[in-house]
């Protein structure tokens, strides 16, 4: 845990209890704060109110008493509309923050400098964020992963120099993080994404924007408009402390940027820094792209480059983001059961020939339209859940495809026909390009009843 000493001797009003709620009120507590949590589901605060933690409804609370209001990533702080605990905060006159800033504050005040990673990114975060962590941590480096990842901030030990902080964070969490200051600032992508919390696209990448004006360094992915102004933008306050992240599609190359080129990294004079072209967890451009990024960070951090190299190599990749599950006979199996919209799968269509493609579930807005360019490296597609007709209709003419409605007969009829096709190297994809809730709680579970069935298989 963080102890949270910014706070001591002073109330403050707690919004949200899940699992980062809970941690950032216990770190409060622990600090020397009086702390009031609430949440609209019961079984927060009776979670909270178990582990000592005060709890009482906050629209009965007299707001003139706390000093701020410690609000959770998941709860709308402006779009559609501020969550009632916001408008009550700006009445009272108070700040409205989250962990991520209380995080920043402790930094500053127990060990300044101490190294920061922060990443973000519309897509590729969390790849990203484990794959630094562990090239850090493959190098002997006490290093402490959390964020949007997954494990609470606070619940990661304090700051220290001689201790790296490698930490995923939303466009949520940063909105909520007015003095973001990491030593090290990382900006892979941005596409329009979560708009209806943001309101328009446009203030969706000024969010972004915020981690890296706050940086003392940053590497920012260019292949993108809006990430390539801001890393022009930033170049242009000062000294160079930028570096540029560029996986060029064609023969054109970026100047005065780190590339990939068929897997080789390059420094900007052209010199090659790592080689992840065998690396079966980083396939494809968008994991060239997360690769090129951790050897920059890597490097600002001071690691040799053999040492990149072997964290690189041993890097297991994440469970259902492109996992290799399974080889049967000359048939591969990937769960990339993470893509839940056609950008996503994109990028596994991209990785990969000779695809026996399991898709559907509930769809999102445009459907696969925007992968009919890719739907030459597809040998057969196995359609399931609600999305099954409108696939259909999109693939007819251009792709085989089979009803199978259900994951367990798609597996099998899959498994059946990449084994049939006689092509050297076949694969079964599990990327549906849609979310999961007509038939499953959430992508997790649908990869992992995806890696049972193909487990299970004779």
């Amino acid at each position: 845990m963080t102890p949270i000493t910014t706070f001591a001797g002073r109330a403050v009003a707690l919004f949200g209890l899940g699992a980062s709620g809970l941690a950032t009120a216990l770190a409060l507590k622990a600090g020397g704060a009086q702390v009031v949590a609430w949440d609209d589901n019961a079984d927060g605060v009776a979670k909270a109110a178990g582990q000592g933690i005060e709890t009482a409804d906050l629209r009965g609370a007299d707001w003139s008493g706390f000093s701020a209001l410690i609000l959770s990533p998941g709860v709308p702080l402006t779009h559609p509309a501020p969550h009632w605990t916001v408008a009550l905060a700006k009445a009272a006159g108070i700040e409205v923050v989250g962990d991520i800033e209380l995080f920043c504050r402790e930094r500053r005040a127990l060990a300044p400098g101490a190294p920061f990673v922060a990443i973000t990114g519309t897509n590729g975060k969390s790849t990203t964020t484990a794959l630094i962590a562990h090239i850090l941590r493959t190098a002997g480096r006490d290093v402490q992963m959390g964020g949007n990842i997954g494990t609470a901030i606070l619940s990661l030990e304090p700051p220290a120099t001689n201790r790296i902080h490698v930490v995923e964070l939303s466009s949520f969490q940063i909105d909520l993080t007015p003095s973001l200051d990491p030593s090290v600032g990382v900006l892979l992508n941005i596409t329009p994404d979560h708009l209806d919390r943001h309101g328009t696209f446009a203030q969706y990448a000024a969010i972004k924007e915020r981690l890296i004006q706050g940086s003392d360094q940053a590497v920012v992915g260019i292949d993108d408009g809006p990430s390539r102004a801001i890393a022009d933008g930033f170049a242009e306050g000062g000294a160079d402390r930028s570096t540029r992240i560029h996986v060029p599609r064609d023969a054109a190359l970026t100047a005065d940027a780190v590339t990939v080129r068929d897997g080789i990294v390059s420094d900007r004079d052209g010199a090659p820094l790592a080689d992840v072209s065998a690396i079966r967890s980083l396939r494809g451009a968008h994991n060239w792209q997360n690769a090129a990024v951790a050897v920059a960070v890597a490097r600002a951090l001071g690691l040799a480059a053999d040492a990149i190299q072997a964290g690189l190599a041993s890097f297991p990749g994440l469970p259902h983001r492109m996992e290799e599950v399974r080889v049967r006979g000359p048939v591969l199996f990937v769960n990339d059961s993470k893509a839940t919209n056609a950008d996503s799968t994109e990028k596994a269509l991209t990785a990969f020939r000779d695809i026996h493609w399991i898709l559907g579930g509930k769809a999102k807005d445009g459907g696969i339209f925007p992968l009919v360019p890719y739907f030459e490296r597809i040998a057969h597609a196995y359609l399931i859940g609600a999305a099954s007709d409108a696939f259909a209709a999109t693939l007819e003419g251009a792709v085989p495809y089979t009803r199978c409605e259900t994951l367990d007969v798609a597996v099998k009829a899959a498994a059946e026909g990449a084994a049939a096709s006689g092509a050297p190297e076949p694969v079964v994809l599990l990327s549906p390009a849609c979310a999961s809730y007509d038939q499953f709680r959430s992508f997790e579970q649908r990869g992992d009843v995806f890696r049972e069935l193909v487990r299970a298989l004779p």
